[in-house]
């Protein structure tokens, strides 16, 4: 099995979520994507303290996978600096993890 990975990634608004999330999916880049209630995140930008309403997305997929998933990520994002963090899976369900790995091959193998 390939390294599995989660990526989250905050997104301004259901509408940007949805649309990635789906994007992802059709291009075999993620296996699933997990498209989370509004969050309220607060952070230093320009020196400045700010708050904003944003929508998380749970991205399901794989290290081999990532520099294309981040890519795709930047290019239909409209943050100067998205939030893109991958996390490793270190065990899980062998049946899901088998499913993630052949869900993100391109064209059905790699």
């Amino acid at each position: 099995m390939a390294e599995a990975l989660v990526v989250l990634c905050n997104l301004p608004d259901s509408e940007s979520a949805h649309a990635l999330a789906r994007h992802l999916v059709e291009q075999r880049l993620a296996a699933c994507v997990n498209i989370l209630p509004a969050v309220q995140s607060v952070y230093r930008w320009d020196e400045k303290i700010e708050e904003a309403n944003e929508v998380t997305i749970m991205i399901k997929s794989r290290k081999s996978a990532y520099p294309a998933l981040e890519a795709a990520i930047r290019a239909m994002h409209g943050y100067e600096v998205p939030e893109i963090i991958a996390l490793p899976i270190v065990a899980g369900l062998p049946a899901y993890l088998d499913w993630l790995d052949n869900e993100t091959k391109e064209n059905g193998n790699d």
